[in-house]
């Protein structure tokens, strides 16, 4: 019962989470899933350090990021438009409105970058993950990330004809 009630709490902003790094809706469905089992199995190795939402999200970007390299595929947001964006929770996930232009635009324009740009910005800006954390989940080292991300901004920056 209580397994339930975690899934129900936190089912949107991890979906929302995964279909954002894998690009593709069913692909994301499976990650998230196996994600909550791996959780589930391993909540022993829990600390309590961070909150059990923020424990559950790196396992999701984890498994996220490993299933976009397995699957190798770039898909267009137009063609898997995402609804209702991202859910806040109590985690601090940012609530971006589908209704606003600018989002949208700032979002498609994102999906036009190199893959590995769109994956860093997301990670720093959507999902609010610091340098740190960047380099654990991609296994980059600082300054690569300080790199990639200063060039992710500049890239989006032309994009954008800033």
């Amino acid at each position: 019962m209580a397994q339930l009630e975690i899934y129900n709490r936190y089912e949107r902003a991890m979906f929302n989470t995964s279909v954002r790094i894998v690009k593709d809706k069913a692909l994301a469905e499976d990650v998230m899933q196996e994600s909550f089992l791996t959780a589930f199995n391993k909540l022993e190795t829990f600390k309590g350090t961070a909150t059990f939402g923020a424990w559950l999200k790196r396992i999701v970007v984890n498994n996220s990021i490993s299933a976009y390299h397995k699957s190798n595929k770039y898909v267009p947001l137009d063609e898997y438009s995402i609804k209702g964006e991202m859910y806040s929770d109590e985690d601090g996930i940012a609530e971006i409105s589908n209704k606003s232009p600018k989002v949208q635009h700032l979002l498609k324009i994102m999906k036009t970058l190199h893959p590995k740009y769109d994956q860093v910005l997301t990670l720093h800006f959507i999902e609010g993950f610091d340098y740190e954390e960047i380099c654990d989940i991609l296994n980059i080292t600082n300054a690569n990330c300080r790199t990639m991300i200063s060039r992710a901004k500049e890239s989006l920056r032309k994009k954008l004809n800033l």
